[in-house]
């Protein structure tokens, strides 16, 4: 077996961790103390942001409105696709009854959850996408309430497609806010809003520590850290095909990995060559980002055969995971740690961070080798229920009080045996 690196980076130690630990926590803190108050102090000093928190029905109109037509095609396009994913993951939830034993039926309900926050990343980007992924997944699941907020640019507030994005989603009300104020305001139900039961989205560094910290209190969709994205290519892919694949998610920001695992070295040859170049083609601000995150980051790692490159996937665990390869099925049955699954030359990242349906909030930092992304699943709670007659009851009775004294439980015995008081003998 051989794995050889081509190109290999040390990994970087969390040297600001504790710093924003720090900080998050004493954001939350004064919000927790001073309400509403904070929360507009906050939004004043790092957003430069003094008007209304909460938009009106009016301003969303004039927001949508100003929305070119064209975009507003395409954004519909993106949440049709979005919202019937959504709706056939809904679809495979279902309630059931069984019988366990003669007169003892137990069960199982799915029942959404109360209300939301979704969060809405829009400080380098105006991520559009990210509130069609969380509201309208949210919506499909039949959460009753949901809260979005967005970072607001000064004087302008959130960008208009953002807003027509919730508003079309369906948000029944959205917070000019951004950062660990915005989060901390959807958990609270601060500004008419319904204290959330979970808190969904991406976000930055201080975001996903705001999240982090108020877990447990509120749910989450996940501990989210950088974008990630690992290419899986062998001599029938195109190495410009496969080298603007990884520059495009290098985009997201300096901190975000790309990785190239191939079968070929003179396709790995060609990405490491044009990288750069590609890199250098990008308008600013998105080539300095990529450009760091190519250099600090990125890794090609060249394999014998598919199978290692298949182990060397599994072990990255990423949250995008692409392949270009031949025999897809092939692929699609071997892979089992990856966000979300990208097959072939014809599909591509990009797709399914913006229209073609499936979430894009995807777990990072190697978080997919235990779970999956955003779903309808996230937003619903799965509960059981039990009844039983008689006969039922009696048995288990008997035996519960058995257990329960061998493992000296007391009360759960004589709890169990009341039942046999209104049995027949």
């Amino acid at each position: 077996m051989a794995i050889t690196y081509l190109k290999q980076v040390e990994t970087r130690p969390a040297v600001e961790g504790n710093d924003i630990r720090g900080v998050v926590a004493q954001m939350l803190a004064k919000i927790e103390e001073g309400g509403e108050a904070a929360v507009r102090d906050y939004a004043r000093d790092l957003d430069g942001w003094t008007g209304d928190i909460a938009m009106s029905e009016a301003e969303r109109a004039a927001a949508c409105a100003r929305v070119p037509q064209n975009l507003k095609d395409d954004i519909r396009f993106a949440h049709a696709n979005i919202r019937r994913f959504a709706e056939a993951q809904k679809a495979t939830m279902a309630d059931c009854e069984i019988e366990v034993m003669p007169g003892l039926i137990a069960g199982q309900k799915q029942i959404p959850i109360s209300s939301a926050g979704c969060y809405v990343p829009g400080g380098r980007y105006s991520h559009i996408a990210s509130a069609l992924m969380t509201i309208t997944t949210a919506k499909v699941a039949g959460v009753p309430h949901i809260t979005a907020c967005s970072p607001t640019r000064p004087g302008i507030g959130i960008p208009d497609p953002i807003v027509f994005a919730m508003d079309l989603c369906g948000a029944d009300l959205i917070l000019n806010l951004g950062g660990v104020q915005g989060v901390a305001a959807m958990s609270m139900g601060l500004f008419g809003g319904t204290p959330a039961d979970i808190l969904v989205g991406p976000g930055n560094s201080y975001v996903a520590e705001a999240k982090r910290m108020l877990f447990g209190a509120v749910g989450i969709d996940m501990f989210a850290g950088p974008t990630d994205s690992l290419v899986v290519a062998d001599h029938s892919a195109d190495p410009e095909t496969v080298t603007w694949d990884l520059v495009s998610q290098a985009e997201h920001g300096a901190d975000s990995p790309v990785w190239l695992v191939t079968t070929d070295r003179k396709l790995a040859q060609a990405v490491l060559q044009r990288a750069p170049e590609m890199i250098g083609s990008l308008p600013e601000p998105n080539a300095s980002a990529a450009r760091v995150a190519w250099t600090e980051r990125a890794e090609v790692v060249l394999c014998d055969t598919r199978e290692e490159a298949a182990q060397v996937a599994d072990r990255y665990a990423p949250e995008h995971l692409q392949v270009q390869a031949e025999d897809l099925d092939w692929w699609l049955n071997r892979l089992s740690a990856y966000g979300s699954l990208f097959l072939g030359q014809e599909t591509t990242v990009a797709f399914g961070d913006k229209t073609s349906g499936p979430n894009h909030v995807l777990p990072t930092s190697g978080a997919a080798r235990y779970t999956g992304g955003l779903s309808v699943h996230k937003f619903t709670k799965t509960v059981t229920w039990q009844r039983c007659n008689a006969d039922a009851s009696h048995e288990l009775a008997l035996r519960t009080a058995r257990i329960s004294r061998m493992e000296g439980m007391e009360g759960h015995a004589r709890s169990a045996e009341l039942r046999l008081k209104h049995q027949p003998a």
